[in-house]
């Protein structure tokens, strides 16, 4: 990859893995499980690359809709990984940072991010933030609630302030996996002038090939900020996808 321009930061809507189940007569919790696998190379793919932010959507605001049996084992699920994973994420040297409203969930699930949290917070290899009943209104909503509580006038750079990401910059690159074409209420105020890849692939399938084809993808783009593309040109005249 170093004939590449490798974006700092990569979102992904990590999306297909009840259809990749399907497919192949399982339950849905089964492409749920194979979709931590595939977190897991991504996140070790991403830090070989030399990414040093992954967001990933893991639960959204939305998916409480889903039917009860799922969004159980969803919860178990991720009460599980975490137990599981974050020793080896930690000698990884990877930060685990769990982004969305923490109320309602349980206290089995918010021990687990909170030991999470505090087990990897000297680490600074790679962030890896985790979307968990998160949505990009409720972020939106949040960030002007406590600007008002705090009598702050909400500006671009306050609002920014505000954000549950504002410990890391803005994502260069959003994936969407699975082949639908929406980003389903993920970082709307953050991915403002990110690059959007769709792929079809359904997100256990999600490979470093799939990897190295995004970022191929987004290294042969120009991004211009709302400048002309001779301005960027003469502003950076050896980067075309600075």
């Amino acid at each position: 990859m170093t004939d590449l321009h490798v974006p700092h930061h990569i979102a992904i809507v990590m999306d297909g893995n009840g259809r990749w189940a399907n497919k192949r007569f399982l339950p849905r919790i089964a492409g749920h499980k194979q979709g931590v696998d595939a977190l897991k190379r991504c996140a070790k793919a991403c830090d070989k690359r030399g990414v040093r932010v992954l967001t990933v959507f893991a639960f959204s605001s939305e998916n409480w809709q889903r039917p009860s049996d799922e969004v159980s084992g969803l919860m178990d699920l991720f009460a599980f990984a975490l137990s599981r994973e974050v020793p080896q994420l930690k000698a990884d040297g990877v930060q685990l940072r769990f982004i969305g409203e923490r109320l309602g969930l349980s206290a089995r699930v918010l021990k687990g991010i909170e030991q999470a949290e505090a087990e990897t917070s000297s680490n600074n290899r790679l962030v890896l933030n985790v979307c968990f009943n998160y949505g990009g209104r409720w972020d939106i909503a949040q960030a002007a609630a406590s600007l008002a509580v705090h009598g702050i006038p909400a500006t671009d750079e306050s609002l920014s302030q505000a954000m549950a990401l504002a410990h890391v910059p803005d994502p260069d690159l959003v994936i969407r996996t699975g082949g639908e074409l929406r980003i389903s209420n993920f970082l709307l105020w953050q991915s403002a002038y990110s690059e959007f890849e769709f792929t079809s692939t359904l997100w256990p399938d999600f490979d470093e090939a799939a990897l190295d084809a995004a970022i191929a993808s987004y290294s042969g783009r120009e991004r211009r900020f709302g400048k002309t593309s001779d301005q960027v040109q003469r502003g950076n005249p050896s980067a075309s996808a600075a």
